[in-house]
């Protein structure tokens, strides 16, 4: 090893960010207070909000059944709420990881459990919630075209 030359190792459990505080690492960020849940934000761009709901529900391929209408979260019917469903589902079963909680900016992740009624928000572990620990050779081709969708969709709307 060379003077001068200090080596970092990237932790495995936490991330010091500038302002001193720790951060969890990239990935799940289930593990450190229990469940998550992705759910749109109040306050963008109807538009934006709009556009990331249809990329949700086409190419992202989320489970938006409940949304439409006669389905248990179709009431109320709003974009906030229909959004935060479909934003739920993607992201519940695309490993919980942060950048599958992103839609452009639209949403954030919450720790208060945004289900109602006969409304059931998926969650770590619920039916249908986990993508299944084999994926066949077809599953990880789609795996990556949802990631690329996911990352077009987030550059075209930074």
């Amino acid at each position: 090893m060379a003077r001068g030359i200090v080596v970092q190792e990237k932790s495995d459990t936490v991330i010091p960010v500038p302002d001193g505080t720790l951060s969890p690492p990239e990935g799940n960020t289930t593990f450190l207070d229990g469940t998550t849940w992705c759910v749109a934000q109040a306050g963008v761009s109807q538009a934006d909000l709009q556009n990331a709901l249809d990329w949700a529900c086409g190419l992202g391929m989320a489970d938006c059944k409940a949304i439409q209408k006669g389905g248990p979260c179709y009431d109320p019917d709003t974009l906030l709420s229909h959004a935060s469903f479909a934003f739920n589902s993607y992201y519940q079963t695309n490993g919980n990881s942060d950048i599958a909680c992103n839609f452009g900016g639209t949403a954030s992740l919450t720790k208060q459990n945004p289900s109602y009624g006969n409304c059931v928000y998926s969650s770590p572990g619920s039916v249908g919630s986990s993508a299944p620990p084999s994926l066949g050779k077809h599953n990880k081709s789609l795996v990556w075209l949802k990631l690329i969708s996911l990352l077009l969709f987030s550059y075209y709307w930074m």
